[in-house]
């Protein structure tokens, strides 16, 4: 395999991987966002106990999301398959 495609798949796992790490932390931003002030979301949902839940839910997937696209951006940068494989 060319010295070149390595390179540029490397580049393309790292961007993805920060892709994946920014929509995780937006979805734990949001997550805390609902979690601390649920008074502007009442009229969405209708149901206390869902709005609690969904911004748990949100903020869990959120930390998950982030901790994985970390960790593949620096699995790709250093060339790690454990990582990578994580």
């Amino acid at each position: 395999v060319p010295m070149g495609v390595l390179s540029c798949m490397k580049y393309l796992m790292f961007i993805f991987n920060v892709l994946v790490f920014a929509g995780g932390t937006c979805l734990a931003g949001v997550g805390v966002w609902v979690a601390v002030d649920p008074a502007g979301f009442q009229d969405i949902v209708a149901a206390r106990a869902v709005l609690s839940a969904g911004a748990w839910l949100l903020l869990a997937v959120g930390i998950c999301l982030s901790l994985l696209g970390f960790l593949g951006c620096c699995g790709a940068l250093r060339r790690s398959r454990p990582l990578l494989l994580l």
